[in-house]
């Protein structure tokens, strides 16, 4: 046997170069990256806990240009996620509508809210010359009925 041959050259002389890629290190980056993202991707959803009452309403188009009004159970108010005292919610509503940072407003009030503070921001929204306002609910849990 040639000394050659061993190496990747033909036996009758030709030099053949042999240009295959190893792709398993390539594969093996791309599975520890799709485990990393895997892992991470959960931990990247930020928001407050609100528990959103259910209804079997269908999902309406949203604007491009949308703030959220979150109400908590313990009655606290948060425009987007920074919290807001009542009586200057519509102060900064009608100044980010004044800028154009705000065509629609997402309102999502936590279940065991009282329908008055609702009301009120509600309130605050429509005097904040936004008219554009849509009420955040979760997909009704429908539970099939047992066969006797």
């Amino acid at each position: 046997m040639c000394g050659g041959c061993a190496m990747g050259m033909s036996s009758n002389g030709n030099k053949r170069l042999l240009s295959d890629i190893n792709v398993t290190p390539l594969v093996d980056v791309m599975l520890v990256l799709l485990i990393i993202f895997m892992v991470t991707a959960p931990m990247m959803t930020r928001g407050l806990d609100v528990k959103l009452p259910e209804t079997t309403a269908k999902v309406l188009p949203q604007k491009k240009v949308h703030s959220e009004i979150t109400i908590t159970a313990k009655g606290d108010i948060y425009l987007g996620e920074e919290p807001v005292d009542p009586d200057t919610l519509k102060k900064e509503l009608a100044a980010m509508k004044q800028k154009g940072k705000v065509a629609q407003i997402l309102l999502r009030a936590d279940q065991d809210v009282p329908y008055k503070v609702v009301v009120r921001v509600m309130a605050a929204v429509k005097e904040a010359g936004i008219d554009n306002l849509g009420l955040v609910t979760a997909p009704e849990q429908v539970t099939p009925p047992v066969k006797k």
